[in-house]
């Protein structure tokens, strides 16, 4: 079976919920509508991949519970915990202008107002308070360099997707 290329990685298995085979979910966003929307989840479980058809998934607290198909009971959902979750790209909900996945932005190019090259996106790190863009410099795969920008409209001027490219108002001595 091919993977699709739009997977996206959602959450893990926490384990089994009930004797009926369901499974409890530890969704990685606090929205978890992609997980809902979808009607085929992909498992990676210790590196094999599969796609399971989801019968029926809910909320429930801060997780998701889900039955799916080819999962008969509680001992197969057992041989599921820890499996990393993905779902395909099309199952998120469009969002509004000026929101962004963090998955979309990963990636991108990172330069100030005057263009100076600072990296590009590796990760997201929540503080609590705000967002901040964990930016690399092109090459260096060392953690002492490092940059982290709040992702905040006073120091993101535009992000641009099709561009690939977030301009910010930051300078290479903060």
């Amino acid at each position: 079976m091919e993977l699709p290329a739009d997977l996206v990685l959602v959450g893990h298995v926490l384990d089994a919920w009930r004797l009926d085979g369901s499974v409890k979910v530890a969704p990685y966003s606090s929205d978890a509508a992609a997980l809902l929307a979808a009607r085929e989840w992909w498992f990676d479980v210790r590196g094999t991949v599969r796609a399971f058809d989801v019968i029926g998934a809910k909320v429930h607290g801060s997780t998701v519970t889900a039955r799916l198909v080819g999962i008969p009971d509680r001992d197969a959902a057992e041989a599921l915990k820890g499996a990393r979750i993905s779902v395909q790209r099309r199952y998120f909900p469009v969002t509004d202008d000026g929101e962004y996945y963090w998955v979309d932005l990963i990636g991108l190019a990172v330069v100030n107002e005057t263009g100076e090259a600072f990296g590009t996106v590796v990760e997201l790190m929540d503080t609590g308070a705000h967002q901040n863009l964990v930016v690399r410099p092109a090459g260096d795969g060392s953690r002492a360099t490092e940059r982290l920008i709040p992702f905040v409209d006073a120091f993101v001027k535009t992000v641009d997707l099709a561009a690939r490219r977030i301009v910010v108002d930051w300078q290479a001595d903060y």
